[in-house]
């Protein structure tokens, strides 16, 4: 009886599942920020590549 009330009493993996849901909140806000940033930074990429490609280019 005692073991079970121990384990009714133990609230040590509640811990482990509230980190596991803040890290899925995280993820979800990362995902959500890339989409809505997606494009510009993709543009972004491009612009930079397209740069050290020219400027690669000139220094040949």
């Amino acid at each position: 009886m005692r073991l079970i009330r121990s384990f009714l009493c133990d609230e040590s993996g509640a811990t482990a599942i509230e980190y596991g849901l803040i890290a899925a909140l995280i993820g979800t806000a990362v995902i959500g920020g890339m989409g809505a940033y997606g494009t510009q930074l993709s543009n972004l990429f491009n612009k930079v590549a397209t740069t050290l490609n020219d400027t690669m280019s000139e220094t040949r």
